[in-house]
């Protein structure tokens, strides 16, 4: 369905924020998304039946990168993940911005 026929109808994409705690740490993050589907380091992680309000407490995610509970507010996932940087990361890195309404497909980390 096209985007212009999904507005015209009211439907939204499946959306998604994603928010970054940067530790020193070896290792790296590669993400990409599909609707609810985040996929962290090449492991899928399909969030889609998480309702409006509801939350999956990060003990359930069997994931290291994913440290708060994932949510659903106002229609979009909400998750945090640990980006692992090094000591001498540069600034975007050590303070990264939100992904915020994250598209479908590879998902650029801050580096």
């Amino acid at each position: 369905m096209s985007s212009l026929v999904q507005l015209a109808l009211g439907i939204k994409d499946k959306q998604m924020n994603i928010t970054f705690s940067p530790q020193v740490m070896s290792g790296s993050l590669e993400l990409s998304k599909s609707g609810d589907i985040l996929t962290i380091n090449g492991e899928e992680f399909d969030f889609s039946f998480i309702g409006e309000g509801d939350f999956l407490p990060q003990e359930a995610v069997d994931s290291p990168y994913v440290i708060y509970s994932v949510t659903r507010t106002d229609g979009e996932i909400v998750i945090t993940l640990i980006l692992p940087v090094t000591s001498d990361a540069s600034e975007a890195a050590r303070f990264p911005a939100p992904v915020l309404n994250a598209p479908d497909g590879a998902i650029e980390v801050p580096a």
